[in-house]
């Protein structure tokens, strides 16, 4: 390898780690703004959200390495226009293509990284990051007591205490109210302290309660109705309220009952889903067709099995008026029946069927989506190394605005895209490849205008040109 194409490789590398990593923590953030509420006040250990924010990190990939990727490339040739580097290799001989080459090996070998990245790492990641969301979603609010405010968390029971101790620990001013009892009087228990710990073995919250009173009601004691209540009260200078703490607990939920969605398979596992619903869409076709048609028929016979030959009559004016006249209602009512049960029985086979064919749809672009994200990579590093070499810019002023600029373009493209393939407006494969096909030429003709020379950004070649224009104007 050359000196010039080391010193480009070099140029390239440490501006691709910072903006990588960079997007990759803002993409994070944004994580964390979405999943706040599931994630705050339940209690977590710290290595949960971590393993989450991990597993959602390889999901971010999709996004912050083609950005990553323009938004570098921007910076490479653009700081090299801008310190008049790519001036000195042109004028040593080597063309902007040459010079694009070691760069483009690189990106080629990224492009088939992410491949593999997207095709065995990432269905793993997302399996890992959808048992974790699940579990995380599904955890109960971890048992905080609050001073002033009763709380809910353990089914059964209410709590509230006036004031919490700095330990964390000590209570005063207990009040319980126990709905637990079949008969539905809650019982209350009031204590002026106490402390709360947890068993060795975490199964249960024990509150132990001093100097308090527990209130009961009952029913009469005769075996038949009875207006009349017995109030319990009964004092104690200490005592203990166990509650069960296990339903606090995030138990992990086996991962295999994940591992059928379509984002968590690879290639193989795609072809097999996609195989397994055409032939579950083609049967279901097949008998509502069957079902469906049988409606139409006059009967069930098979055509031929009577020797009789009926001549084929014909029907002139409404199909009512060949019946007697005393049977028309019966027949119209029979009709209207029969209508009823059609539109109830397709009624339920449509929408099974557009559950079926949307299902189908994502398998498809989810297959095509492990080969975009590579496509993705070489196109938009032929538009970012031109484009910096054009605007000749370096630094994180113009290049962000440009890259941010550009790749909203390929985002808004693959979404609307990507949507209108889900609902049927175009073919799955076109609708995910949209975005690649539309910058596809941008990125030839900013190749060329790099090639070129061209003052495509330069605001005086503009100026000069619309004060030529006025000039010859006014001649």
């Amino acid at each position: 390898m050359k000196k010039i194409h080391l010193l480009l490789v070099k140029a390239f590398i440490k501006p691709f780690i910072a903006t990588f990593f960079i997007v990759m923590f803002i993409l994070l953030m944004f994580f964390l703004f979405k999943y706040v509420d599931d994630l705050i006040g339940k209690g977590f250990e710290w290595y949960v959200i971590l393993e989450l924010m991990l597993y959602a990190s390889a999901a971010n990939v999709s996004m912050a390495l083609p950005l990553s990727v323009l938004l570098s490339s921007i910076m490479t040739f653009g700081s090299l226009g801008e310190n008049y580097e790519l001036v000195a290799i042109k004028s040593a001989g080597v063309s902007l293509q040459k010079a694009m080459r070691p760069l483009f090996m690189v990106i080629v070998i990224m492009a088939f990284s992410s491949f593999l990245f997207s095709d065995y790492i990432l269905p793993k990641a997302n399996l890992k990051f959808g048992s974790l969301l699940w579990d995380v979603r599904n955890k109960k609010l971890s048992f905080l007591i609050k001073e002033g405010v009763f709380n809910n968390s353990i089914p059964g029971y209410s709590i509230r205490v006036d004031k919490k101790g700095e330990d964390g620990i000590s209570l005063e001013g207990i009040m319980i109210y126990d709905h637990s009892a079949t008969s539905g009087i809650a019982k209350v228990i009031m204590a002026k302290n106490g402390k709360m710990y947890k068993t060795t073995d975490d199964q249960y919250l024990v509150l132990k309660l001093n100097d308090g009173v527990r209130y009961e009601e009952k029913t009469g004691k005769t075996a038949y109705y009875n207006p009349r209540q017995e109030l319990y009260r009964m004092r104690f200078k200490e005592t203990e309220q166990k509650f069960d703490f296990s339903s606090f607990k995030m138990n992990r939920t086996d991962e295999s009952s994940f591992r059928s969605n379509t984002q968590m398979l690879n290639l193989k596992g795609l072809v097999k889903k996609e195989d397994s619903l055409a032939k579950v869409i083609d049967s279901t076709n097949n008998f509502a067709k069957i079902s469906i048609g049988s409606y139409y028929k006059q009967n069930n016979y098979t055509k031929g099995y009577t020797k009789i030959k009926v001549p084929v009559k014909v029907l002139k004016g409404s199909i009512i008026n060949t019946f007697p006249e005393e049977q028309r209602l019966s027949v119209t009512q029979s009709a209207l029946d029969q209508v009823t049960s059609i539109q109830q029985s397709t009624a339920g086979k449509i929408a099974e069927h557009k559950d079926m064919f949307r299902n189908y749809v994502k398998v498809k672009i989810e297959y095509q989506r492990k080969f975009v994200l590579a496509a993705s990579c070489l196109l938009l590093f032929f538009i970012g190394a031109p484009l910096g070499a054009i605007i000749r810019k370096g630094g994180l002023g113009l290049p962000v605005v440009m890259a941010v600029m550009f790749f909203l373009i390929y985002h808004i493209i693959s979404t609307v895209s990507e949507k209108s393939a889900i609902q049927g407006t175009i073919d799955p494969a076109l609708g995910i490849w949209m975005s690649i096909i539309v910058l596809s030429p941008l990125g030839a003709f900013l190749t060329y205008k790099a090639t070129v020379d061209s003052a495509l950004f330069d605001t005086t070649y503009y100026k000069n040109l619309v004060a030529s224009l006025f000039k010859k104007k006014k001649v």
